[in-house]
């Protein structure tokens, strides 16, 4: 499972004062439902305040950071689910998606947590999404990252 090595958090993670925008793709519903369900639970227990946007797909994510950055947000999440198939669309879906909201965080200066799973097949997701039965929280993590460099810029600021 990829979540080896993964850092235990010490100390609980403050978001008061942080407006987050939760921006997630609408593929593959039941694991999208459940990353997203992880990050609203991450943000709640840390105290930020946070909205969720749906887009089209993952390809979109990008797009919509960036609008969310020059709204205000002072981070981003961005979810979704991109599954291999027989085509080469998977590696530029995901090489874009990865790309933009790189981007995007560099341009704007601010966190995007990359929740953004590029898997081989559904039952990856399902280990992945936060819902029960579930190895991982993805959701959670990438909510929990935003907020801990959103923690780390206000300290370097």
């Amino acid at each position: 499972m990829s979540g080896t090595g993964a850092p235990r958090t010490p100390y609980a993670i403050d978001g008061h004062g942080v407006e987050v925008v939760v921006v997630a793709g609408t593929w593959h519903q039941a694991i999208t439902d459940g990353l997203i369900a992880g990050a609203q639970r991450a943000l709640d227990r840390a105290g930020a305040s946070h909205r969720l946007v749906r887009v089209p797909g993952s390809f979109e994510l990008a797009l919509a950071a960036q609008a969310a950055f020059a709204a205000g947000a002072d981070a981003v999440v961005a979810l979704g689910v991109i599954i291999r198939g027989g085509t080469p669309h998977f590696e530029y879906v995901s090489q874009a998606t990865t790309d933009g909201l790189n981007r995007v965080a560099l341009d704007a200066g601010k966190p995007v947590g990359f929740g953004v799973l590029t898997l081989d097949d559904e039952l990856q997701g399902l280990a992945r999404a936060g819902l029960a039965g579930s190895q991982e929280d993805k959701g959670a993590e990438a909510a929990e990252a935003a907020l801990r460099m959103a923690a780390v810029l206000r300290e370097l600021g």
